[in-house]
Formats: structure tokens, C-alpha cells, sequence
């Protein structure tokens, strides 16, 4: 059996948890909006159209800002389409994933959905076809009070209040060659200088987030952070990151991708870090992870790619990967490496929320249901609060292919003042036995053995495991036995699974 031990440090501080931390994103791409979360003809529909059922799952996730609308179709996208009487709204084509946009879903739709599921707008603006002109006249439709044409427009449109949208995306991917006005990092640098100048000319106080790499694999990532950065760095509060990863058949580099995450994650703060002491500034950057999920992207570009100049359909069924037990453990692995990472990663958006690459389901006038992801960002959204811990562990490697020699055993705490609870997150990424974790709470002092413990996990005998429509139920966090002696507690984590560790 595999071994690993590690001990519960309250004073290992990382960082404060930011709960824009348990972020998400909705993109208009296949039917993540329209038969997703918009179904107006569906038995639980509300008087808006919107699927009540899908509003109690996404409450239960605990999303807490949703990144909106775009993703690669914020490149294309005019936002006066979104706004106004809906039988005025103009169909239009999306470029991004060739299909029709109806706009029957615009900006006050989306943020009425908001409030009903508690979530923060995180609004994406188009850098792509547009630019500086276009972001200032959305800013002030959606957060002027009132008194001039667009914010007026807006009140006239139904929403007397200003949306007070607070945090921003410059842009989406602009690195990337498939993205609408894709430029090089000089040429983004100056327009989102431009853009966020602007933008903070009328409030200082926004947050924005400047378009980093769109993964540590494009030939420009480090020197497109540089460039970007060295343009943005006073005026930006964020740059983003995105990562997606697959089971393209190694098994165990796939259990190990949050090494490739860590390894991002560490990159980009170097480079912000970097051009800080270049312009000898007393600002730090943050990161804003806005995109991350297991995604068979392969799949999507050799199987259900649509093309045809007349084949435009709309909400087609894109990017609906139906997720097993093994891609959800290295999604709640994904998890733990966002957690050691605390102090930098304040901000994240799982992509996505419904029916595109998403922990949650549906069927047209038919049932919503939980995909395998849902439970670790359920449980750590629910549990990882306050403080991350760094965590004293010490365990056994196993060798991989892409990375060499990795952890067998991954972790990290956190600790809640407020209800006085910690919690420890462990991944076993041992593909041949379960591994055997020591805890040892001994710094907890005196407290220790008056303190409850509750350990569950996410796991099964066949690693292909997944919840569908015919079977919803087939996997769910499961209760985990252990032993306590005194300050310490013994626990097998079965081969390939992700536990949640309760004490308090």
C-alpha cells in the first residue's frame, strides 16, 4: 500500500480565500443558455422562462461570480443586440461556433438569473471586433445611474438601478489565432491599455482583468504575459489564465495535470512579479483562472465541429462531454492547486455551468442532473473557506510519462474563523491501490480531540463511472471510515479518488 502523511498547520497561512475563487462561466455557446439555464416551455419554468430546477442546482454548487458572455463569442458579440424589447433584438450569426444567436437571452435576462441563484456578474467586453469606444458605452448602460442616453436607455429598458458591474474582462484569448480580431501582444497591449484607461476614468474602483495566455502550451506564453503586462500593469487588476485538460489515453499524467496547472500558475505570477520591479511598482498582480475544466476538446474539433456556409443552427449540442469518475478527481485535484495558490489566484471561473462542459445537465422538457465534477466544487465551495493552509506532507511518487516523478498523494487545508472548522482536500492519484493517509492534528492543541471528524469521498471500482440521464444517481461523494487515536487520524484514500477531510 501507498503511504502519505501529513499534519494540520493552523499558523501555515497561504492566503486569504477570495470567493470569486468558486467562480463560473456561461458562455453563448450550444445549450449552455438556451434549453440550459432558458427554457420557457420547460414544466419548471418560471414566469421569465427561466428552468427552476437548474437555479436550485447551480444554488447548491455555490457559484459565486459567473463570467458572461463570452469566451470566444464575446469576439463577435454587439451588446446593444442584447438589450431592448426582445421581438426587436436581431438574429445574428456567431462566428465563434457557428451558429445563430437569437438574443432572446440578453443583459437584463441574464442578471434577473443572477439574483435568483446569488451570484456576481463578471462581464466580458468585445476587444475582438470592437474596441475602446464600444466597452465605455456598455460601462455606461450598465452602471451610470441615470441622466444620459445609454443609462436612460437602460432604465427605459426596465432596470431603473445600474447593473454596478465590478469586475471586467478585456477581451477573450486574443493570443489565440482562432479568436475574431486575434492580434499580437503589442498590438492587445495597446488597446487594453486604452480600453481599462478609460474604463477607470469614469471608476477608478473597477476591477479588470487583462487577457493572458490561453494555455501554458501557445508558443507565445511567458513573452505574451511580458508584453501585455508591461503595457497594462498600472491600470489592470488581473491577468487571466486558461487551462483545459483530457484523458488522451495516460492515465496517469492525467491524474498528475495539476502539476501542468501549478507549473501556469507559478509562470505567470514570475512574469507579473517580473515586470513589477521593472517599473519598480508596489502593486501586485493577481490571477484570474477564468477558464479551467476538463474539456475532450480533441473530440470537439474531430467529431462535432460544425462547419457549411448554411448550416447555422441554433443552441446546437456543442462540447457536451459526459464526465467519469477519473476526470472529476482531477478536477477536484484542479481544485487543491487553485487552493495552494490562494494568495495569488483570487480569482476563477469554471468553465462551464450547464450542458457545456459542465457539472450540471439537461433535457429539453426533461429532467437536470449532476455530472461527476459537481461534487468536489460543491463540497469546496461549500467547506473551503476563509484561510488556505499550506499542509506538512509527506508521501510516496509514482512515475509519468509527461511530468517524471510525481506526489502520489496531493492536499491542502483550509481553515473558516467564523465557524471554526478546517478542512483538508486530498486527491490519491495511485491507480493501482489505495493509499494509506496519517493526519495528524496535533498542533491543533488541546482542542484537538474534542474536535468532530467527517471524511467522504469521491470514488469507484470503474474509473469510467459516470451520472446520465438514465442514471443521475450512479456517482455522489460517498461516506469514508476512519480511526482516531488522540490527535491522529488513519484513512485509506482508495486508488483514484478525491477526499474531503471535516474536522470541527
Amino acid at each position: 500500500m501507498h503511504s502519505a502523511r501529513l499534519s494540520l498547520q493552523p499558523g501555515a497561512t497561504i492566503g486569504n480565500i477570495s470567493p470569486r475563487l468558486y467562480g463560473s462561466f456561461l458562455e453563448h455557446l450550444g445549450r449552455a443558455v438556451y434549453d440550459g439555464i432558458y427554457e420557457p416551455s420547460h414544466p419548471s419554468a418560471d414566469a421569465d422562462g427561466f428552468r427552476t430546477d437548474v437555479i436550485e442546482l447551480v444554488r447548491e454548487l455555490g457559484v459565486s461570480a459567473i463570467r458572461y458572455p463570452g469566451g470566444n463569442f464575446v469576439s463577435g458579440f454587439r451588446w446593444e443586440d442584447s438589450v431592448g424589447p426582445k421581438e426587436e433584438r436581431p438574429r445574428r450569426l456567431d462566428l465563434a461556433w457557428h451558429s445563430t444567436e437569437t438574443n432572446e437571452v440578453g443583459l437584463h435576462e441574464f442578471q434577473a438569473w443572477l439574483d435568483r441563484v446569488g451570484s456576481e456578474l463578471m462581464l466580458a467586453v468585445n476587444l475582438g471586433t470592437r474596441g475602446v469606444q464600444e466597452a465605455l458605452e456598455l460601462l455606461e448602460y450598465a452602471n451610470h445611474g441615470g441622466g444620459t442616453e445609454l443609462s436612460d436607455r437602460r432604465i427605459a429598458n426596465g432596470r431603473t438601478e445600474p447593473f454596478d458591474v465590478r469586475i471586467w474582462c478585456l477581451g477573450n484569448e486574443m493570443d489565440g489565432p482562432w479568436q475574431l480580431g486575434h492580434s499580437s501582444a503589442e498590438e492587445y497591449g495597446s488597446l487594453a491599455a486604452k480600453t481599462a484607461g478609460a474604463m477607470k476614468a469614469y471608476d477608478p474602483d473597477l476591477e479588470l482583468v487583462v487577457c493572458g495566455s490561453s494555455s501554458s502550451s501557445m508558443p507565445t506564453f511567458g513573452e505574451w504575459e511580458r508584453t501585455t503586462l508591461a503595457a497594462t500593469y498600472e491600470l489592470v487588476d488581473y491577468i487571466s489564465c486558461h487551462a483545459y485538460y483530457e484523458n488522451t489515453g495516460d492515465l496517469g499524467s492525467f491524474l498528475a495535470s495539476g502539476v501542468d496547472m501549478d507549473f501556469f500558475i507559478r509562470s505567470v505570477t514570475a512574469t507579473a512579479d517580473h515586470v513589477k520591479a521593472v517599473k519598480g511598482s508596489d502593486k501586485t498582480m493577481n490571477i484570474s483562472f477564468d477558464e479551467w475544466n476538463i474539456w475532450y476538446n480533441t473530440r470537439f474539433e474531430n467529431v462535432d465541429k460544425i462547419t457549411g456556409t448554411d448550416n447555422w443552427p441554433v443552441a446546437p449540442r456543442l462540447l457536451e462531454d459526459t464526465y467519469t469518475v477519473a476526470d472529476a478527481v482531477v478536477f477536484g485535484s484542479l481544485l487543491i492547486t487553485m487552493l495552494k495558490h490562494a494568495d495569488r489566484v483570487t480569482s476563477a471561473s469554471l468553465a462551464q455551468l450547464v450542458n457545456v462542459i459542465a457539472p450540471i445537465m439537461t433535457e429539453p422538457g426533461g429532467p437536470a442532473w449532476r455530472q461527476t465534477t459537481f461534487f468536489p466544487f460543491a463540497a469546496t465551495s461549500a467547506h473551503g473557506r476563509g484561510v488556505a493552509l499550506d499542509v506538512d506532507l509527506t508521501t510516496s511518487t509514482y512515475r509519468t510519462d509527461r511530468f517524471g516523478d510525481v506526489d502520489t498523494v496531493d492536499a491542502v487545508a483550509t481553515h473558516d474563523a467564523e465557524s471554526g472548522r478546517f478542512a483538508i482536500f486530498a486527491v490519491n492519484r495511485a491507480i493501482d491501490g489505495p493509499t494509506e493517509l496519517i493526519v495528524d492534528l496535533s498542533a491543533l492543541d488541546a482542542a484537538a480531540p474534542d474536535l468532530a471528524v467527517r471524511v467522504s469521498t469521491l470514488t469507484d471500482p470503474d474509473l469510467d463511472a459516470a451520472n446520465t440521464r438514465e442514471h443521475p444517481d450512479r456517482v455522489a461523494l460517498t461516506e469514508l471510515s476512519f480511526t482516531r487515536e488522540g490527535d491522529t487520524v488513519r484513512l485509506e484514500l482508495p486508488a483514484v479518488s478525491w477526499t474531503e477531510i471535516l474536522v470541527g
